[in-house]
């Protein structure tokens, strides 16, 4: 059977870290293929982590991460690493040192980002799933992109060793599919948990999310919002933030920087990396915030967690969407495609701070383009979401 490599004409495929690994020969995702975003470990390869400087200076690994070894025991097959935007630190998916993916079903846009190549392999169907991460939108906001259904679970629920980290605290592994079935079938082995879900607790629709992603958004996802309603009942308007999207993505800023250097100052001190446009700027942003600041972030951030939680309690599922907008133009400058990054992650950080799970769901077009809409629900429901996902998402 020829390489992935070969079959590969959009470019989501790592060359200069490309690893196949066969898994057990039976099991619940025996036959499928998958992608792992090159931030996984797989044992006698090196991890790219989207930095050139990163594999220069990091030798082969000695043991799987535990999420890829859970797809590998249930049969799966991984037929090669997937393209990350550099230390994973972008929602564009636009790597300066080793290109863009393709995004299919938006042709000259980006795919989104950092689990690019994950979301770009799907949609073109090189492979049946695809393993991503997310921090702060890596695997929801290339799923609203390109057209995919796309989880990220409960903070901590999955293991992430083995895991190249950029933000401990916000940081879960994630996972794309075209299916909605498959979907939950992988998550349940990702979660290791074969069990029975929560029934839903009502339905709440988060009124100024749909506000802040504006008018033609809401209006897309308008037919979306009501096939959900006719699966839970209608949607009781709610706000979910107090303080605007503004000041939520402000703390996500604030935090993950902070818990970047933490991890990776050491190394950039030492290893002086040549990191491109926007990564660059990120990392010097790192280098300098105010602890203060981040003091002040952290105490916000536990009182958006609190409201939330409390908001979900009884099982509710809240519906928003996933994204402001559709993809960009590919190679859009960075003065013109900040603005946009900026709005998406008031959306993207809610689940974060809150350490909730969320699903997107593609189930609309804008310009032509796909467009995600998302259902969160209280830390550790996870299985609910992915059963409703498989009944509403058919």
């Amino acid at each position: 059977m020829s390489s992935i490599l070969d079959r590969d004409p959009i470019g989501a495929f790592t060359r200069h870290t490309h690893a196949e690994c066969r898994g057990a020969p039976e099991g619940p995702l025996s036959g499928l293929a998958c992608g792992i975003k090159d931030i996984y470990d797989l044992s006698g390869h090196r991890t790219g982590f989207g930095s050139p400087d990163w594999l220069a200076t990091h030798g082969p690994t000695t043991a799987t991460a535990t999420a890829v070894r859970r797809l590998l025991d249930a049969g799966a097959r991984v037929v090669g690493k997937t393209h990350t935007d550099e230390m994973a630190w972008s929602s564009l998916g636009e790597n300066a040192h080793y290109g863009t993916p393709v995004n299919v079903n938006a042709p000259g846009r980006i795919p989104g980002g950092s689990s690019s190549g994950s979301a770009a392999a799907v949609a073109a169907g090189l492979v049946d799933f695809a393993l991503g991460s997310d921090t702060g939108g890596s695997v929801r906001f290339p799923a609203s992109l390109c057209g995919l259904f796309g989880m990220r679970p409960t903070h901590g629920r999955i293991p992430l060793d083995g895991v190249c980290a950029l933000a401990p605290s916000y940081d879960t592994a994630g996972w794309f599919t075209r299916e909605a079935g498959l979907l939950e079938q992988v998550g349940r082995v990702l979660l290791a948990d074969q069990g029975a879900a929560a029934a839903p607790g009502g339905l709440l629709v988060a009124a100024d999310a749909f506000e802040w992603a504006g008018d033609s958004v809401a209006q897309a996802l308008r037919p979306a919002l009501l096939r959900i309603e006719a699966r839970l009942g209608a949607a009781v308007p709610v706000r979910i933030a107090d303080e605007g999207f503004v000041a939520w993505a402000e703390v996500f800023r604030h935090l993950q920087a902070a818990e970047v250097w933490a991890v990776h100052g050491a190394w950039v001190r030492e290893a002086r990396p040549q990191f491109g446009p926007g990564v660059r700027e990120r990392f010097a942003y790192a280098a300098a915030v105010d602890a203060a600041v981040v003091r002040e972030a952290a105490a916000l951030r536990e009182i958006i967690s609190d409201r939330l939680s409390r908001l979900l309690a009884g099982n509710a599922v809240l519906v928003m969407p996933t994204a402001p907008g559709i993809a960009p133009l590919r190679g859009s400058p960075q003065e013109a495609i900040n603005p946009f990054r900026a709005h998406c992650m008031g959306l993207l950080s809610a689940a974060g701070h809150a350490r909730l799970p969320q699903v997107s769901l593609p189930m609309a077009t804008l310009d032509g383009c796909p467009l995600g809409i998302s259902l969160l629900a209280a830390p550790g429901n996870d299985l609910m979401l992915l059963e409703l996902t498989r009944t509403i998402g058919r």
